[in-house]
């Protein structure tokens, strides 16, 4: 490749980055944070909704923060235990405001997590028949005490249908200091948070560590099984809620996830699972992310390093142009991640790292390994995207 072409790329990649900055809807600032609980003279009943899978590890302090919620209203909890060959369920604990149900095989064309969603809800008509809400989450997360009466307070205030958060994801490790906060960077860049919040606009998104739905709102959409097929549920749970109803999508640092990614293999496989599903297992939109990836994080580096390297004063300045923005825009997102911003441009590494994970997802899927989780490997019909 030509000096004069990379030049070109790399005002290639200054202008796509000005334009992510100014016409993507400020999705990189991470302002879209919840409010502070207002009062109310009732709060409605909330039943929480834990599908369970081999989770021993962590549903008992799930389990453990939800009901220790600082919630005025009633609240209860059900954990499904979709075929655990652990003890998840024993590790879950005792409560009277605990309902441990035993999950049914799966059903064909449900997904295992939807499918166990679906239980759960249907015993929450006969456990808190009286529930407005319910709040759909995972067997790995810790709530923050106030989380449960904020989202209901803003859903209430806001009309809302859903109101989902982002939980913080823990970020020790090397690998997860280097890649978990690109990971939230590129979710908030394909589904800007402004936009998703927007009654106006189409984009809908959410979160499926932390979701809580109005029921009523959840019937008239159809129910959970009118996604039931669906690999990435919880965009596509936000489709369907807002072609009916306003939605919301925001940030936290106070309810975090507990799963670790200790090594690059477990990162590896939980992104690889859905990355070519995100695609519509295209072929073209393969070719044109990995084409849209090499421009807007690889080519500013190289650029910057040739242009130093060879005293070319315009490459190099449209390399550093190119890394500046691209800095300044993943800096909110190291912040919330109590990140040094030095790490900001090590952002290509870890894009080039996602990058590879989207390739394999695509060779996972046509060797027919595509879609695996906990034991299930998931067909193409059943794992569309949102």
């Amino acid at each position: 490749m030509t000096t004069g072409l990379l030049l070109g790329f790399a005002l290639v990649s200054v202008a796509v980055w000005i334009g992510l900055l100014l016409l993507r809807g400020g999705f990189w600032r991470c302002d879209q944070r919840i409010a502070p609980a207002a009062e109310f003279a009732a709060w409605p009943a909330v039943v929480a909704v834990i599908p369970a899978r081999n989770e021993a590890a962590t549903i008992g302090f799930t389990v453990g923060s939800l009901l220790a919620q600082n919630y005025p209203g009633k609240i209860h909890v059900i954990v499904v235990d979709d075929n655990s060959d652990d003890d998840t369920a024993t590790a879950a604990g005792r409560s009277d405001r605990l309902t441990v149900v035993k999950g049914e095989p799966l059903e064909p064309g449900w997904t295992g997590k939807l499918w166990a969603l679906q239980q759960g809800l249907t015993a929450a008509g006969d456990t808190l028949s009286e529930a407005g809400y319910a709040l759909l989450t995972d067997a790995d997360i810790e709530h923050h005490p106030a989380n449960l009466r904020e989202l209901v307070s803003m859903a209430e205030k806001g009309g809302l249908d859903l109101t989902s958060l982002m939980v913080k994801l823990r970020c020790e490790s090397g690998w997860e200091r280097l890649l978990i906060p690109a990971f939230v960077f590129f979710f908030q860049k394909l589904y800007p948070f402004p936009r998703v919040n927007d009654r106006s606009r189409p984009e809908a998104a959410a979160a499926g560590g932390c979701m809580l739905v109005r029921l009523s709102a959840l019937v008239a959409a159809g129910g959970i099984q009118t996604i039931r097929d669906r690999l990435i549920d919880d965009c596509a749970l936000a489709t369907l809620i807002k072609r009916h109803g306003p939605i919301w999508l925001g940030l936290t640092e106070h309810t975090v996830s507990l799963r670790a990614y200790d090594d690059l293999a477990q990162i590896w496989h939980m992104v690889a699972r859905t990355a070519f599903v995100q695609l519509n297992h295209s072929v073209l939109a393969l070719f044109g992310t990995v084409l849209g990836m090499v421009i807007i994080y690889l080519v500013p580096s190289v650029s910057l390093f040739v242009g130093v390297i060879l005293r070319d004063t315009a490459l190099s300045f449209a390399g550093a142009a190119a890394m500046g923005i691209m800095t300044a825009a993943y800096a909110p997102t190291l912040r919330l991640y109590g990140q040094p911003l030095w790490r900001g441009p090590w952002l290509p590494v870890a894009a080039v790292l996602y990058l590879l994970i989207t390739v394999s997802s695509a060779i996972r899927h046509w060797r027919g390994r595509g879609s695996a989780w906990k034991g299930r490997t998931y067909s193409e019909k059943v794992s569309r995207p949102a």
